[in-house]
């Protein structure tokens, strides 16, 4: 992680800000410099990453449409700091990695502090609630638009949307998947952040093993892998499949809702009431619970990172991960299996395929400087931009952008792309997880009593009263069950 920001960057702005209004009636606002790692990849007529021939050439541009760039739009911002919320995942090494290009373009610095999901929330928490605010771009899960919008800690994007001088002509929302544009980044019809680290559930095995076991396609539903596939795979020291499962968010999203959906379960009914006691729900669980006999010991305490570790290192041939994971899985420095890596859609259940949905967008701090939200802004544009999706994906993540998925050049390369596609466009549950802002209380709650469940401490049936519950007071306190908008 870099040192703290520069000092004096707001002190030198307005004179900065007067010498290029000069500097603009001479020469049309043309660019003086450019970078040409960001003009690659093409533009549209209305905006250039390319310096201007001459000032003669500047002037009529003036007169006519004037012409928009990333390098031109930062250079009120030319050396102000601002710092981002990041996680030590792919997605994050290959932002990382692309950010001095950005550096160099616009004279905007990046810096970043990364935390372990558990302890981004908290950090962010006390950040927004401090006065003094330390991140001016905002990493927003999938599940906190609700609480962090109704708090007023991040800015309705619209506000920068509407100023032509540092927005995108090319900015072009109707390139991100619908899901992921709506699920990551909007609440009650405002968009609050641009989806930046996207997740489907996948499954990811192993090739080589399950082609020695005498299979040679992955399961197709989960009852197959529990009948068929466990059995051939859990021996010699190896097990058919992982879970993720440690308390926490892991368990509640990434193990507990995995299993409720596919069997016909939800959370919730339409009518907000808790819904874990019905039929679907019941299965789902109880079905998890079969499948551990197939699992490692001790999956109850597992992070991602143990389950991503235990297939790359061939200890289990399947495991249900996200999809920003491939990266480490398909690089030879980082995994045993890379030339044996498989990945498809998640299995079907009695209700069809159900993947789990999740990722994280960018969004801006409420209580930074109009100068830092300014070139905060410019940033989000660019890191999840059509024209830089190539480069994210070439170094480890996994962009929004419907575009970039039709690029036949990385098509070839990157074999999750199919899998992926088909379940953010097919099979996408945007409500997989309540986003509203009682979702952190409610998902401690099914971490808790999740973990007590694989663990045999209290049976399915007995679990999923007590959570419901406890939903259904939380639901009642909040005033679900009177006028509060039922939104999720």
């Amino acid at each position: 992680m870099r040192a703290a920001g520069i000092a004096g960057a707001h002190a030198g702005w307005l004179s900065r800000v007067c010498a290029q209004a000069v500097l603009a009636l001479l020469v049309g606002l043309a660019p003086i410099s450019a970078v040409a790692a960001d003009s690659a990849g093409g533009a549209g007529p209305a905006r250039t990453d390319s310096p201007a021939a001459s000032p003669a050439q500047g002037m009529a541009g003036k007169a006519a449409k004037q012409v928009w760039s990333f390098e031109a739009a930062a250079r009120p911002y030319r050396g102000v700091t601002i710092k981002a919320s990041f996680m030590p995942r792919p997605g994050y090494e290959a932002a990382i990695a692309l950010i001095p290009e950005f550096e160099r373009l616009t004279g905007i610095r990046v810096e970043w502090e990364s935390f372990y999901y558990e302890q981004l929330r908290e950090a962010l928490v006390l950040d927004f609630t401090s006065g003094k605010p330390r991140f001016d771009v905002v990493l927003m899960d999938i599940v906190w638009p609700g609480e962090f919008a109704k708090a007023g800690w991040v800015v309705p994007l619209e506000r920068f949307r509407s100023d032509p001088a540092i927005t995108d002509p090319d900015l072009d929302l109707d390139d991100f998947f619908p899901i992921l544009l709506q699920s990551l980044g909007t609440w009650d019809g405002k968009l609050y952040g641009l989806p930046f680290d996207n997740y489907s559930g996948l499954l990811f095995y192993n090739r080589c093993l399950l082609r020695d076991a005498g299979f040679d396609r992955p399961p197709a539903t989960w009852q197959e892998l529990l009948d068929t596939y466990g059995p051939a795979l859990s021996r010699d020291g190896r097990h058919a499949y992982a879970l993720q499962s440690r308390v926490g968010e892991t368990q509640s999203c990434d193990s507990f809702m995995r299993f409720i959906w596919p069997f016909g379960g939800s959370l919730l009914t339409e009518g907000f009431e808790p819904n874990l006691s019905s039929p679907g729900s019941l299965a789902g669980l109880a079905f998890r619970q079969a499948l551990m006999r197939y699992m490692p010991p001790g999956v109850a305490d597992w992070e991602h990172e143990d389950a991503v570790h235990a297939l790359g290192d061939g200890r289990v041939a399947m495991i249900t991960e996200w999809s920003g994971w491939y990266k480490w899985l398909a690089d030879p420095k980082t995994s045993d299996i890379s030339t044996c890596l498989g990945v498809a859609v998640e299995p079907a259940g009695p209700a069809g395929r159900r993947p789990a949905l999740g990722g994280f967008s960018l969004a801006i701090n409420a209580r930074s400087s109009h100068e830092k939200q300014a070139a905060a802004w410019l940033f989000i544009q660019w890191i999840t931009s059509k024209r830089k999706a190539p480069d994210f994906i070439v170094a480890g993540g996994v962009p929004g952008r419907r575009s970039a998925y039709r690029n036949e050049a990385l098509r070839g390369r990157y074999p999750y792309f199919d899998p992926l596609v088909v379940s953010w466009e097919r099979y996408g549950n945007a409500v997989f997880r309540p986003r509203f802002e009682e979702w952190p209380a409610i998902s401690r709650i099914i971490a808790t009593t999740g973990v007590d469940m694989m663990r045999g401490a209290v049976s399915v049936e007995a679990g999923a009263r007590r959570i419901d519950d406890q939903i259904r007071y939380i639901l009642y306190e909040s005033g679900y069950y009177g006028t509060k908008p039922k939104l999720q």
